[in-house]
């Protein structure tokens, strides 16, 4: 491939990576990343021709201009692009394959001060976002994702997405497919494994209390069955308040009731309606607040299925893409 060509080429691939790009022009003059990777050349071929300190000096005035600092011995692939890219640090011995996206503050830093290989290997069409670090003689596979944020120490395999400190993956691997990192809309492992453990917890207390009723069977006791009263189902609505109080936050540690998030429970026959408005209506916990409340509730006798409503924060109506879910107990 001739200079022009791959000139030519690295144009195509703003446009392709950058939906703000608009025209010839703007993208030869104001797209640093551009710029970066294009002196970037100029000081890698300096480099490799033994002319050290002119590689560093291009290199040098490459982060002044863009600040996006490349090491000249770093070897980066096709079609590289760095978006928004400052803060970008790329070190000497790293190594990126064809299709590569890094986002601004990204670091592809070295963890020893030995000579030799320190810096990470990113194989074809992998993804970093905004923030990320990846330390270390570490691979990332081919069409690998790393989320917003994230501190890699450990080869990530092809096609995984990983996110946190440090990183975890956070599925299983993907085919490749187009570049289509969500930097808000990442799954959360810590929020995964919290949420596991209540509703195991949750389980638990469930069969702990039907031990009991058991034992308790087996020393049967007269009891005296008192007539329905008028009250009664104001009682009911008063235990559904008190099993919502046993359902707990956990980024807070306290229950629904405590935190003030049940904006209302209404009992009509054996149905119970119950309506949550939380504090963010994006809130990681939703899906088990959902699960939660459903059993707590549909373990009281006299309910039989139960309904529950997320809220807005403002006049109570329902948070968009939320729908209401029912469920019988039969």
């Amino acid at each position: 491939m001739t200079m022009i060509e791959r000139l030519r080429e690295d144009v195509r691939t703003v446009f392709s990576k950058d939906p703000a790009a608009r025209s010839l022009p703007e993208v030869l003059c104001c797209y640093p990343g551009l710029h970066a990777v294009w002196l970037h050349r100029l000081a890698h071929w300096l480099w490799l021709r033994q002319f050290r300190l002119f590689g560093r000096l291009v290199s040098h005035l490459s982060r002044w201009l863009t600040g996006i600092e490349i090491h000249p011995g770093a070897t980066i692939g096709r079609r590289f692009f760095v978006d928004h890219g400052m803060g970008v640090v790329i070190g000497e011995t790293a190594e990126l394959g064809d299709d590569v996206l890094l986002y601004q503050g990204v670091v592809l830093g070295g963890t020893s001060l030995e000579r030799g290989k320190r810096h990470p290997t990113l194989g074809n069409g992998v993804t970093v976002g905004t923030g990320a670090a990846i330390l270390g003689p570490i691979t990332i596979g081919d069409g690998a994702k790393i989320g917003a944020g994230s501190v890699v120490v450990r080869p990530v395999q092809a096609g995984a997405t990983v996110v946190g400190v440090p990183a975890r993956p956070v599925g299983r691997p993907e085919a490749a497919r187009a570049i289509d990192l969500r930097h808000g809309d990442l799954p959360d492992p810590v929020v995964r494994a919290i949420s596991e453990v209540l509703e195991r917890n949750s389980r638990l207390e469930s069969r702990v209390s039907d031990l009991e009723a058991s034992l308790a069977r087996l020393a049967p006791i007269e009891v005296e069955v008192a007539p329905a009263r008028e009250g009664q189902m104001e009682d009911l609505e008063v235990q559904v308040r008190r099993a919502l109080g046993k359902v707990l936050d956990p980024g807070i540690g306290m229950s629904l009731s405590a935190c003030g998030f049940v904006h209302d429970v209404v009992v009509d026959g054996q149905h119970a309606r119950v309506e949550l408005k939380l504090d963010d209506p994006q809130c990681a916990f939703k899906d088990y607040f959902e699960r939660e409340v459903r059993r707590r509730v549909l373990s009281l006798d006299g309910i039989q299925d139960v309904s529950v409503r997320f809220l807005e924060d403002g006049a109570g109506a329902p948070v968009s893409g939320i729908a209401e879910l029912e469920r019988s107990a039969g």
